[in-house]
């Protein structure tokens, strides 16, 4: 696999990994009517999906790839 190949791999599960976290992120507010179980159990899912996305940033930023949205 060349290096763009795997870059483009690597970007496009970013992408994925940031769209997950910002969904994750709006159930926090659809879990609010739904009492304080439902709201933690939506903010431990939203902080796993935002720690992924922020691996996957990490990743590409050591193989200098910069992703300035």
């Amino acid at each position: 696999m060349n290096p763009s190949v795997a870059h483009a791999e690597i970007i496009a599960t970013f992408k994925r990994a940031e769209s997950d976290a910002a969904h994750k992120f709006e159930l926090i507010k659809a879990a609010a009517k739904k009492g304080p179980k439902a709201i933690q159990a939506a903010v431990d899912a939203a902080a796993k999906a935002a720690k992924r996305r922020d691996s996957y940033a990490k990743k590409l930023d050591a193989l200098g790839v910069s992703l300035n949205d």
